[in-house]
């Protein structure tokens, strides 16, 4: 049998005490919640007159709590905490899936498609590690990954192609205007070329170019980077031309940020693979991993 409840004091007077109790000022009190210092000071007094005792010493610049105020705001107080626990269990809790991968593919490939992975699961809580380093499962409480090599990856993981390795010559259009498309190494030489750990540029040459064996690559101004991502930053500014992946620059092609030079393209010496533990299964993960593989299959081939 359920024990019926006493009758309770008004709730917007406790909600007018709890915060005139924690400012001790009608005005604070009022400015959270979003209603004027008088009708705080009403809700208060009528509190006391329902209750028959008084709650605030009145004092020109404050508030003081009398000694029943202090009894019963620690209650009140206990109460609310109690009310919005209870509230926030019935929520359903974001779930949180830690993905790693290096910092030129979370920049330049995960960030700017964050927005449609958010809107299509905003349940979920999603944490970024972004680094060279390859990230241990356990250790760093990482669920997927995106690694750049070759299966196998590891005893215990499990891992599926997310796209191959295409290199792209690409850069600002704005470099173009003057100057067009370098169709020699003379005109190529005009350029800077940016370059990044990798350096593709000696087979692009020799592909694009026919000069296997005759390039000379100190005759071509350079600038290096230790990041894929700085260069394809480098490219976008108009500081030269970069051998990007394809699908770091894909967002970048589509809004005229860069253009692709002539349709030259390397195929890379290895792919982009996502990686996971074999044992750890949920939901959360598998929809991550379904909206990463229809982004790359749906992704344009600028060939």
């Amino acid at each position: 049998m359920t024990r019926a409840l006493g009758r309770l004091p008004s709730l917007n007077g406790l909600k007018a005490f709890e915060a005139a109790a924690r400012h001790l000022n009608f005005r604070l009190a009022a400015e959270e919640l979003g209603v004027t210092q008088g009708a705080v000071a009403q809700q208060v007094r009528g509190l006391e007159a329902e209750l028959g005792l008084q709650l605030f010493e009145r004092m020109p610049r404050t508030l003081a709590l009398t000694d029943e105020g202090r009894a019963y705001i620690a209650d009140i107080s206990r109460a609310f905490e109690i009310i919005a626990r209870a509230t926030g269990d019935l929520k359903p809790q974001p779930v949180r899936l830690a993905i790693s991968a290096t910092p030129t593919f979370a920049s330049k490939w995960l960030i700017p498609r964050l927005p449609d992975l958010t809107a299509k699961h905003p349940d979920l809580d999603i944490h970024i590690v972004a680094t060279d380093r390859i990230s241990n499962f356990q250790v760093d409480g990482v669920d997927l990954a995106v690694r750049y090599g070759h299966q196998p990856f590891g005893p215990g993981l499990a891992s599926e192609l997310l796209f191959e390795q295409e290199i792209i010559a690409a850069c600002s259009p704005m470099l173009l205007r003057d100057r067009g498309v370098p169709r020699t190494l003379a005109e190529l030489s005009g350029y800077a070329l940016l370059q990044d750990t990798h350096n593709f540029w000696p087979e692009f040459i020799e592909r694009q170019f026919g000069m296997s064996g005759q390039i000379e690559m100190p005759a071509f101004r350079r600038i290096s980077f230790n990041q894929t991502s700085h260069a394809i930053d480098a490219a976008i500014a108009g500081q030269g031309i970069v051998l990007a992946t394809r699908h770091f620059v894909a967002n970048d092609l589509q809004g005229d940020r860069l253009v692709q030079i002539d349709k030259v393209k390397l195929r890379g010496p290895s792919d982009f693979y996502l990686v996971w533990p074999k044992h750890r299964k949920s939901a959360a993960m598998e929809a991550v991993k379904a909206w990463m593989m229809s982004v790359t299959s749906t992704e344009p081939d600028e060939n």
